[in-house]
C-alpha cells in the first residue's frame, strides 16, 4: 500500500516527466495510473488532483513561491521546481491537507531524491508561505488587467491579449474561470445498442452519477466512476467518451443513411464513430489520421463498438487521394488547432503553444483545406471545425473558404437546438465558448459545394 509519501512521490514524477520530458500532462497522469490501478480510488484521485492542479496553476504558484523564495523557482533544479510547485498547491488550494503535513513530506521528498543539501531552503520557502498565504498579493487588476488575468488564472499574456482583442473583459474572465473549474466526463449513448434512458439505468446500477446534457439529447455527464476501462457498458461499447461540442458537429453535418462521409484529421475517432451510428449501418464512414499511433487509437475503439460501416486508414491530410476525388457526400475537416478551446482538459497546451505556432497552424489549415474539399461532391458537404477561439483559425478561415473555394454557407438552424442559435447560426457557423455555453470551446462551420 502506497502512504503519503508514495502518493508524493507518484506526483512528483508524473510532474517530472512533463517538465523535463514534455509530456502532456493528461498523457503522463493516464499512463502513470494505469500501473498503479490497485490504489484506492480517493488515492489516485488525489494524485490526479495535484497533477493538474499544479499544472494549471503554474503561472500562478509561480508567481507566490517568488515572493518566499531568493531563488527564481524557474531557476531551481527541476525536482525542486516540481516539488515546491505541488506543495504550494496543496497548502494554497487543498484544504483537506494540512500545511504542515505538506512541508514535511517535501522535506522528506528532497532528502529521498539526493537533495539533502536543498531541504533547509525547501522546507523555509514552504512553511514562509503556510504561514502567510493569507497575505499573497497579486498583480493590481486596475493598474494592468492583462497581468492580472495572466498571473491569477495562470495563461499566458499574449493569449490574454489576443482574446481581449476578440471579446469583452468579462467573457475573457469568464473562460478564464471555466478553464480553471472540475471537468465532468460527457459520453454519448450509442443509441444502436441501447437506449439513453437504458443506458442511466445501467451507469447508475453501477454506482455511477449520471446527468442529461443540455445540447444532444443521447449525451450525458457523469461522475463518481473508478476507472472508465473497468466499466461494463464501456466495455460492451455502450457509449463513448465524447464533448458536446464535438456531437454538435456531427448533429450541424447531418449525415444521410447510404452517405459517403471522410473524416479527414479523425483522431481520436469520435466524430466518425457519431457519424456511422447516425448512418445506422449504412453507407461507409473513413477515418483517417497521419501517424501510425493515432490510427491504433481509432482502431481500438471501433474494435470495442464494432461498427461495420467504418474503415481507418493512415493518410496525411495534405496528400491528395485521387480515387476519393468527388467521392464523399460529406467530408468533416476538424483541422490540426492552437486547442485553446479545450483547456479545461488539456490544461498545458497553453504552456507549449506560442503566437507564432498558432499564426502558422492558420496556414497549415489552409493548405489542408486546399487539398481535402476536392473529396466533396459538387451539392455536398464541408463540414470545418476547431477546438480553439481564436478568430484567425476560425472566422477567418471560414471567410477564405467562400472567396477561394466553390462553396457557400449553409444555415445550422436546420440542425441545431434553439438555445444554441444566435447571429450567426443562420449565416453557417457557430463559436462556442466555454462558460457561455456548457461545453467545450469549439468552432464550426457548414458549407455546401457548388453544382456549377
Amino acid at each position: 500500500m502506497a502512504g503519503q509519501t508514495n502518493e508524493r512521490e507518484i506526483i512528483l514524477d508524473i510532474l517530472l516527466d512533463i517538465d523535463k520530458e514534455g509530456t502532456y500532462s493528461h498523457i503522463a497522469i493516464s499512463e502513470t495510473l494505469r500501473n498503479y490501478q490497485f490504489l484506492d480510488k480517493k488515492v489516485r484521485a488525489f494524485i490526479t488532483r495535484v497533477v493538474e492542479g499544479t499544472v494549471e496553476y503554474q503561472l500562478r504558484l509561480d508567481y507566490i513561491l517568488n515572493q518566499f523564495s531568493k531563488t527564481k523557482v524557474k531557476k531551481c533544479k527541476p525536482l525542486i521546481r516540481s516539488l515546491l510547485r505541488m506543495t504550494a498547491y496543496q497548502i494554497c488550494f487543498l484544504d483537506q491537507v494540512p500545511d504542515s503535513a505538506a512541508c514535511n513530506e517535501a522535506v522528506k521528498l528532497a532528502k529521498k531524491r539526493g537533495f539533502s543539501s536543498l531541504s533547509g531552503f525547501v522546507n523555509g520557502v514552504l512553511r514562509n508561505l503556510a504561514r502567510q498565504k493569507e497575505e499573497i498579493v497579486y498583480p493590481d487588476e486596475q493598474k494592468d488587467k492583462i497581468l492580472y488575468l495572466s498571473i491569477f488564472y495562470s495563461m499566458p499574456e499574449w493569449i490574454i491579449k489576443k482574446w481581449l482583442k476578440d471579446y469583452d473583459y468579462k467573457t475573457v474572465q469568464t473562460m478564464l474561470e471555466t478553464f480553471l473549474k472540475e471537468n465532468q466526463t460527457t459520453i454519448r449513448c450509442h443509441t444502436s445498442k441501447i437506449s439513453p434512458d437504458g443506458l442511466k439505468e445501467r451507469l447508475e446500477e453501477e454506482g455511477i452519477e449520471v446527468t442529461p446534457c443540455e445540447y444532444v439529447k443521447e449525451a450525458f455527464f457523469i461522475r463518481g466512476y473508478n476507472y472508465m476501462q473497468r466499466m461494463k457498458a464501456f466495455k460492451e461499447g455502450l457509449f463513448q467518451v465524447q464533448d458536446q461540442s464535438s456531437m454538435l458537429v456531427v448533429k450541424a453535418a447531418n449525415p444521410k443513411e447510404g452517405d459517403i462521409v471522410i473524416d479527414v484529421c479523425a483522431a481520436p475517432g469520435g466524430k466518425s464513430l457519431h457519424c456511422a451510428e447516425e448512418l445506422k449501418g449504412t453507407g461507409l464512414v473513413i477515418a483517417r489520421d497521419r501517424t501510425d499511433y493515432k490510427v491504433s487509437l481509432m482502431q481500438e475503439n471501433l474494435e470495442r463498438i464494432g461498427y461495420q460501416n467504418m474503415k481507418i486508414e493512415c493518410q496525411d491530410a495534405l496528400e491528395f487521394v485521387e480515387e476519393d476525388r468527388e467521392r464523399a457526400d460529406l467530408v468533416i475537416a476538424d483541422l490540426p488547432c492552437s486547442g485553446l478551446g479545450i483547456l479545461g482538459k488539456k490544461n498545458d497546451i497553453k504552456y507549449k503553444m506560442s503566437k507564432e505556432q498558432q499564426e502558422e497552424l492558420v496556414k497549415l489549415q489552409r493548405e489542408i483545406l486546399s487539398v481535402v474539399w476536392k473529396y466533396v461532391k459538387p451539392g455536398g458537404t464541408l463540414l470545418y471545425s476547431t477546438c480553439t477561439i481564436h478568430r484567425e483559425e476560425n472566422e477567418e478561415n471560414r471567410k477564405w473558404i467562400l472567396e477561394q473555394l466553390p462553396f457557400e454557407s449553409v444555415t445550422l438552424e436546420d440542425t441545431l437546438p434553439s438555445s444554441l442559435w444566435n447571429e450567426t447560426t443562420k449565416e453557417g457557423y457557430l463559436q462556442l465558448l466555454p462558460g457561455i455555453h456548457h461545453c467545450d470551446g469549439f468552432f464550426l462551420a457548414k458549407f455546401k459545394r457548388k453544382l456549377d
